[in-house]
């Protein structure tokens, strides 16, 4: 997946397009990434990510980054299709990878406790948790 791709896929976009990417991001989130789990060797970035995404007090670019790679990462129809087996979620991971290195140092602490207390009450979603 090329650059410029990823590129147009990060675009923040308008206040209407991000309210849409939140309601998206808030019903698919958590089947997808228990669906998933095991081709993620971020999982607990993922989830602090989706916490800083819906949190108020992130900045609005830095929400909208994260709110188009988190609805790329949900929805079912991208470039490689998730349903096959190891490559499907690899596209998923070069958007999300390029949204973290975009919005570096905006997930926060807090975001990572909210993470881990997520991926506590869900241990079946801890197989592909790395520490940060």
């Amino acid at each position: 997946m090329d650059d410029v791709k990823i590129g147009e896929i990060l675009l923040p976009g308008d206040e209407d397009t991000q309210d849409r990417q939140e309601r998206q991001v808030r019903a698919r989130f958590w089947p997808t990434l228990k669906r998933a789990v095991r081709q993620v060797p971020f999982s607990r970035d993922l989830v602090a990510a989706y916490y800083c995404a819906i949190d108020p007090q992130t900045p609005t670019g830095v929400r909208g980054v994260l709110l188009a790679a988190l609805a790329y990462f949900v929805l079912p129809v991208d470039f490689v299709p998730d349903f096959f087996a190891l490559v499907g979620f690899s596209d998923d991971l070069a958007v999300l990878a390029a949204a973290f290195r975009m919005i570096q140092g905006h997930i926060t602490d807090r975001h990572y406790e909210a993470a881990d207390r997520s991926l506590a009450d869900n241990p079946d979603m801890g197989a592909g948790v790395r520490s940060r």
